[in-house]
């Protein structure tokens, strides 16, 4: 990579962290954030969908330079950048990805000299919490937000949370920012800008909870994997309609495409249960077992129903 260093337009002086509503060290705690960048091989299996040059940030939770980051920055690298606020690069070496949580793992393969943040918890964040979401590069790519609201999330990639975390306002590049509490310990990870109703406000972030990691995060980092059987996946793109589940789209070479499913299938049921919205759907089909099992899918198409496996 010729570029190790990513420029990110500056938050404005007025919504950066302010030191009284804030009794830790707010310049050591942003040190621990650091910027990502990461290439994947154009026949890799997310490139068409995530891209080849994917860019972010992480965050530093152990003194050996472990990074904590979100899994769509780093899922099949190749090559891996870190650079702390200083302009210290470092190679990195990707140590583990979960799915399930959406989680990614990187270890740093030089020292970056930023410090660790304390793993703090996200179970007793509730709306209205002042915290900071911040970015590599200080207190200029740090934001003073709020917690607007605590409550499920279902991405249209068969991703659920049943407790995410959601901020407002928005902070522009959110990544794999990292979400900080009151007391300077890291509460989550920035995964997407989302708007309207699923933000709790005009338009905001949404953020992965820490406590969620922090079983898995020991084998995850020896191993690259979380031990848990995985789930059955099928490779669709979805979207809810007052409580319909609609295929919008399938991964290439996925389950799905080979299946048959189309865009346009109205989902109506699995293995003959009914399901109303997405979240209830992702659900019907993990609780048929492990990956590589049949699922049967009742769909609409057309006027008629049918049934894909």
């Amino acid at each position: 990579m010729d570029e190790t260093h990513q420029e990110y337009p500056e938050i404005p002086e007025p919504y950066r962290p302010d030191d009284d509503r804030f009794s830790f060290d707010i310049d050591k705690t942003l040190r621990s954030v650091v910027s990502l960048r990461t290439e994947i091989p154009e026949t890799a299996f997310t490139a068409a969908t995530l891209g080849t040059q994917r860019s972010g940030h992480g965050v530093v939770i152990d003194p050996k330079g472990l990074v904590l980051t979100i899994g769509y920055l780093v899922v099949e690298a190749e090559r891996v950048w870190l650079v702390s606020n200083d302009g210290r690069a470092a190679e990195g070496h990707v140590m583990g990805y979960d799915q399930e949580t959406g989680f990614g793992l990187v270890q740093a393969l030089q020292p970056l000299d930023a410090p660790a943040i304390e793993l703090g918890s996200s179970a007793d964040l509730i709306p209205g919490d002042d915290v900071i979401v911040a970015g590599c590069g200080g207190r200029k790519h740090a934001l003073q937000t709020r917690v607007s609201a605590r409550k499920e999330f279902a991405g249209y990639w068969e991703y659920l949370l049943d407790d995410a975390i959601f901020t407002a306002p928005a902070h522009p590049l959110w990544g794999g920012a990292a979400l900080i509490g009151e007391d300077g310990r890291l509460r989550g990870i920035g995964s997407l800008y989302v708007r309207g109703e699923e933000s709790g406000e005009t338009e905001g972030n949404m953020i992965v909870p820490i406590d969620i990691v922090k079983a898995i995060l020991p084998t995850l980092r020896t191993t690259g994997a979380t031990g848990r059987p995985p789930r059955p996946w099928l490779g669709t793109f979805t979207a809810e309609t007052m409580g319909r589940v609609v295929i919008v789209g399938t991964w290439k070479g996925g389950p799905a495409e080979d299946a048959g499913l189309k865009a346009g299938d109205l989902v109506v049921g699995v293995d003959d249960k009914p399901v109303e919205g997405m979240a209830e759907f992702f659900r019907g089909v993990w609780s048929l077992g492990n990956a590589g099992i049949d699922v049967p899918l009742n769909i609409y198409r057309d006027g008629d129903l049918t049934t894909i496996t």
